[in-house]
C-alpha cells in the first residue's frame, strides 16, 4: 500500500510506527478518527523500519473499519489498540503475536483460538457482546480481563461468552471486576500463577456460570464476593494454594450451585458467603483445609468421598451433623468418618464420639425391624458403646428397686440350715451380674411378684453385659 493512499490518521499512524510511536485520536473528530484494518495489517506484516528503532503499533481512541486479518499471521511487533471500536471482529486464529494490549476496547466479538501471545494480552475494561474465542490459546505472560463486560444481559447463545479451553497461561489470569452474561469456560486451562476473579459477576442463569473442568493452577484461585448466576463446575480442579470464595453468592435455583468434585484443592474457603441457592457437590475431593460454616450449605449437599484434614470454624459436633442430614445419597458412612477424624485431630474426643454416636443411629434407620430393635436397646443401654456412664446408671437403678423389694420382701430360703444370712443388696447383685457369685442366688428362691421381679433382673442384667461388650468392642476397635 502507498502512501499516497492513506488518509491524515492513517498517515500519522504509519509515520509513528517504524518508532513505536503512539498515536492519540481520542480527541479528533469522528470522521478523523477511522482507520482501514488493512492498512493496520499491512503494517504489522510488511511496514517499513527503522535500524535502531524498535517497531509497535499504538493506538488509542480509533475506529477501526474492515476485520483486522491476522490468521495464522507472526509479527514481532507489540500492538497495543487502547480504547478502539472494531466494527469488525479481528481474526486472529492461530496468530503469532509479540503483546496484545485492547485495554478498553469494544469489539463485536474475538476469534483468536491457538493464538500465541510471547508477552502479555489485555482486554482490561472491554465491551464485548459477541464470543471471545481463545480454546487453545498460549499466553507467555499474564491474561488480563479485569473490569471486561462480555455477552450481553439477558442474551442466549449456543456458545461461552469466553472460551479459553486446553490454553495455557504463563503467569496470572487476572479478572476482578469481570462481568461476564454467559459462560466462562476454562475447561483444561493451564494456569501457571494464580486466577483473580474477585468482584466478578458471571451471569448464566440455568447453564454453567463457570465451567472450569480439570483447570490447574498454579498457586491460588481467588473469587471474594463473586456472585455467581448458574452453575459454577470445578470437577476436577488442582489448587495446591487456596480456593477462596470468600463472601461471594452461588445461586442455581433447582441445580447445582458449586461442584468442586474429584478436586485436589490446599484450602476452601467461603468464609462468611452466603447461604447457598442450589446444591453443593464436593464428592471424592481431597482438601487439607476446608473453611465453611454449617449455614453456609444448602438443603441438600454430596459429600460421599470427601476427605479433609481441617475444618474451620471449630464448630460443636451438633452443628455440623445436621448437614449429613441433608446428603442427597440418603446414609454415606464415609462422610462421619471423616468428620469423626477431623474432631479427633484437633483432640475433641467427645466431639468424635457424638458423631459416632449419630452415625450409628443413622445406620439403625437403614437395617431391618429386628436389627432396630436391637439397635435401640443399645443406643438406650450404653448409647452403642459412646456413652458408657449410661450402663453405671442402669446398674444403679437397677440395684435400688432390687435391694428395697428384697428388703420389703425377702426370699425363702432353699436350706435354711446351710444358706449364708440374707443380703438384699448382694442378691440383687448376684441377679443383675451374670458372671458373679456371690452365694446368695442359689441359697435363696422368691415367691409370686419377687419371682418375677427377680426373672426380670437376670434377664436384664444379660441384656445389659452383652450391650456393654457390643459397645465396648466397638471403641476399641475405633481406637
Amino acid at each position: 500500500m502507498e502512501i499516497t493512499d492513506l488518509t491524515d490518521a492513517e498517515r500519522t499512524v504509519w509515520e509513528a510506527f517504524p518508532s513505536g510511536g503512539r498515536v492519540d485520536l481520542t480527541a479528533a473528530p469522528q470522521e478523523d478518527r477511522v482507520l482501514r484494518a488493512e492498512v493496520l495489517r499491512d503494517l504489522l506484516l510488511g511496514g517499513h523500519r527503522r535500524d535502531g528503532d524498535v517497531a509497535g503499533l499504538r493506538i488509542a481512541g480509533a475506529r477501526i473499519t474492515g476485520v483486522l486479518h491476522l490468521r495464522y499471521a507472526s509479527t514481532e511487533c507489540a500492538i497495543s489498540l487502547l480504547a478502539c471500536t472494531f466494527e469488525e471482529p479481528p481474526e486472529l486464529y492461530g496468530a503469532e503475536l509479540r503483546q496484545l494490549n485492547l485495554s478498553y476496547c469494544t469489539l463485536p466479538a474475538l476469534y483468536a483460538a491457538t493464538v500465541r501471545v510471547d508477552g502479555v494480552l489485555r482486554i482490561t475494561g472491554c465491551r464485548i457482546p459477541g464470543p471471545v474465542r481463545l480454546g487453545g490459546a498460549r499466553i507467555a505472560g499474564a491474561f488480563f480481563l479485569d473490569r471486561a463486560e462480555l455477552g450481553v444481559p439477558g442474551g442466549e447463545s449456543a456458545e461461552p461468552t469466553l472460551q479459553l479451553n486446553q490454553a495455557t497461561v504463563g503467569n496470572d489470569l487476572h479478572g476482578p471486576g469481570l462481568v461476564a452474561h454467559g459462560e466462562v469456560r476454562l475447561q483444561g486451562a493451564t494456569v501457571s500463577g494464580a486466577v483473580q476473579l474477585n468482584d466478578a459477576v458471571l451471569d448464566n442463569p440455568g447453564g454453567d456460570a463457570l465451567s472450569a473442568k480439570t483447570l490447574t493452577v498454579g498457586s491460588d484461585f481467588h473469587g471474594m464476593r463473586l456472585r455467581a448466576l448458574g452453575r459454577v463446575n470445578l470437577r476436577g480442579l488442582q489448587v495446591p494454594g487456596q480456593l477462596n470464595f470468600a463472601f461471594a453468592r452461588f445461586a442455581n435455583p433447582g441445580g447445582t450451585a458449586l461442584r468442586v468434585s474429584s478436586a485436589v484443592v490446599g484450602e476452601l474457603w467461603l468464609r462468611e458467603a452466603a447461604r447457598i441457592d442450589g446444591e453443593v457437590t464436593l464428592r471424592r475431593s481431597q482438601i487439607e483445609l476446608l473453611h465453611i460454616a454449617p449455614a453456609t450449605y444448602p438443603d441438600v449437599v454430596r459429600l460421599d468421598g470427601l476427605g479433609y484434614a481441617t475444618l474451620d470454624p471449630h464448630e460443636p459436633a451438633e452443628h455440623r451433623l445436621d448437614l449429613l442430614e441433608r446428603e442427597r445419597d440418603g446414609y454415606v458412612p464415609h462422610a462421619y468418618e471423616q468428620l469423626t477424624n477431623a474432631y479427633r485431630r484437633v483432640g475433641d474426643d467427645a466431639a468424635a464420639r457424638t458423631v459416632q454416636l449419630a452415625k450409628q443411629r443413622r445406620h439403625r434407620a437403614t437395617l431391618p425391624a429386628y436389627a432396630r430393635a436391637w439397635g435401640h436397646l443399645q443406643d438406650a443401654a450404653v448409647g452403642y458403646g459412646f456413652r458408657p456412664v449410661r450402663a453405671a446408671g442402669w446398674l444403679a437403678s437397677l440395684l435400688l428397686v432390687g435391694t428395697v423389694a428384697f428388703a420389703v420382701d425377702a426370699p425363702r430360703a432353699l436350706k435354711p440350715e446351710e444358706s449364708p444370712p440374707f443380703n438384699a443388696l448382694a442378691y440383687t447383685l448376684d441377679l443383675l451380674l451374670p458372671i458373679v457369685d456371690l452365694g446368695q442366688e442359689k441359697a435363696y428362691a422368691p415367691d409370686g411378684g419377687a419371682q418375677w421381679l427377680a426373672y426380670g433382673l437376670i434377664v436384664t442384667g444379660w441384656v445389659l453385659a452383652t450391650t456393654i461388650a457390643a459397645g465396648v468392642t466397638r471403641t476399641i476397635s475405633r481406637q
